[in-house]
């Protein structure tokens, strides 16, 4: 099983725990393809995670390009 970020996250167990919970068949040929758009997400969310912000910054309160 593939581990992806800091914590160890063990992937392939999220899917197959998450498939479960939500009672949602998850097909055999699909598992693998799930399991890796999930690592991919991972590691997206790890890079925004690290980017450094300064804390005075604060959120808007709406978007307005």
């Amino acid at each position: 099983m593939t581990n992806s970020t800091d914590r160890n996250l063990d992937v392939a167990l999220l899917v197959d725990q998450m498939a479960w919970m939500l009672e949602l068949p998850l097909h055999p040929d699909y598992r693998p393809g799930v399991i890796a758009n999930l690592e991919r997400t991972a590691t997206i969310a790890q890079l925004v995670m690290e980017f450094p912000i300064a804390d005075e910054i604060e959120a808007a309160p709406t978007f307005q390009p």
